[in-house]
């Protein structure tokens, strides 16, 4: 019974500070993690991140402190380098298999919090798909295109593409390309179009109108008349039709003609 006591007392004064310092570890972890996880979740939402996604970063990060303090404590009973990397192997084969789908959902992280689009909003994204975002998910982003079609893209396409996003752009340029006669002043020209965008609706002085001599056409001079609008006072297609509208009426008022395209055709006389 001796013996049994002593080789007893000899195993706990061997495994007790390991216990206890596997114990300290593992309450650290605890502590480390819920602070963690609090902060993560002030910092999304101070930039306005949904809630869904700061819910899953903030856990994300709290569980993931937590296994990393797990495996310090049991590290003190027994060597887990076989064990992880048994994990590590078994990790790698499913990651290669869901690749695509851990893409996505990586890029819907990013999207969610750095938000260079929200619901709502009219914008170019995906190589090329243009259109207002109606679903941003974690994986896929739907948008329904300008001529009513949905589309739903993969959140790694749209990541690893320029993003336009019209809506926040509250001031744009527009450019109107148009064509006068060889035989028209080109300052009254000039003057006549600056004045006629002046009064389109959106217009903005500042910066201010231009207009530019491009080429010798065929059968014009061409020029491009460039002017800013405020977007939120009136849209951008409305402000280029009636851009179009003043100008015509304005070069028509002091007699600027702005010319068909012409052509010369000679004809052969069947007996030549």
């Amino acid at each position: 019974m001796d013996k049994f006591l002593e080789t007893l007392s000899e195993n706990a004064a061997l495994v007790l500070p390991n216990l206890l310092a596997a114990l300290a570890i593992f309450l650290v972890s605890l502590y480390a993690a819920g602070l963690l996880g609090k902060l993560v979740r002030r910092v999304l939402a101070r930039h306005k991140a949904d809630h869904e996604i700061t819910l899953l970063l903030s856990q994300a990060t709290r569980w993931s402190i937590i296994i990393v303090g797990l495996i310090a404590a049991l590290q003190r009973f027994f060597d887990v380098t076989a064990f992880l990397a048994g994990l590590g192997i078994l990790g790698f084969t499913v990651g290669f298999a869901m690749q695509d789908i851990m893409q996505n959902f990586v890029a819907g992280i990013i999207l969610l919090v750095q938000q260079p689009f929200n619901v709502g909003d009219a914008a170019e994204v995906g190589g090329g798909y243009g259109g207002t975002v109606e679903v941003i998910n974690v994986r896929t982003t739907e948008l329904r295109t300008w001529d009513g079609l949905v589309v739903i893209l993969p959140n790694a396409s749209i990541l690893s593409n320029p993003i336009t996003n019209y809506t926040r752009a509250r001031r744009r340029r527009i450019e109107i390309p148009v064509g006068v006669g060889y035989g028209s002043d080109l300052d009254l020209a000039r003057s006549a179009a600056i004045e006629a965008v002046r009064v389109v609706p959106g217009f903005v002085e500042d910066p201010a109108p231009a207009v530019a001599f491009d080429a010798f056409g065929d059968s014009a001079i061409n020029l491009t008349v460039y002017f800013w609008v405020d977007v939120e006072k009136a849209g951008f297609l409305d402000a280029r039709d009636a851009a179009v509208r003043q100008i015509k009426a304005a070069f028509d008022e002091r007699g600027i003609d702005i010319p068909f395209p012409t052509r010369t055709v000679y004809t052969r006389p069947e007996n030549a």
